[in-house]
């Protein structure tokens, strides 16, 4: 059973993004796994009323837990709202906890929540990246090969436009 992500069926809605994660981190490798939420969470999520801004996931006592992720409260709840930055639990295989487990024994490997998406129409299911730190100077390098790149398409698509075809 593979661990990566595979996105290509019709039925996934993304309702939440983490873009600095991928801006911030060497994204080494993806999980998917199932997130534990109440009635009024998941009616929240299916809304997109969240934040995955400043949230890591980590395994404590065991288990896989996703920590700093804001999941604003349901408008139509009443006084059983949940708190909106509680810690959640992940749901994932025990072989798979494993072995995530021994690559995050790694120096300076982390899990970061890539994105949240409902998977079929039923599952709130997330995205996991194990993740590496960029340096400043890392984030330097990779804003100039993307400015570079740009400019190449930019003079490409001028020099079609001169072109007599």
């Amino acid at each position: 059973m593979s661990n990566k992500t595979v996105k290509s069926n019709k039925n996934i809605k993304t309702v939440a993004l983490n873009r600095k994660a991928r801006h911030d981190y060497f994204i080494l490798d993806n999980f998917e796994c199932g997130i534990v939420l109440t009635g009024t969470e998941i009616k929240s999520v299916r809304a997109g009323n969240l934040n995955l801004k400043d949230s890591y996931a980590s395994i404590e006592n065991g288990e896989l837990w996703l920590f700093g992720v804001h999941i604003s409260p349901y408008d139509k709840g009443s006084y059983y709202n949940h708190e909106p930055e509680r810690d959640r639990k992940l749901l994932m295989h025990k072989h798979e906890l494993i072995r995530l487990r021994s690559k995050m024994r790694e120096k300076g490997l982390t899990l970061v929540p890539l994105s949240i998406y409902i998977k079929e129409g039923r599952r709130a299911k997330v995205e996991l990246g194990l993740a590496k730190g960029r340096t400043s100077h890392d984030k330097r390098d990779m804003i100039a090969e993307r400015d570079a790149k740009r400019n190449i398409a930019k003079a490409v698509r001028q020099n079609i436009r001169n072109s007599d075809y």
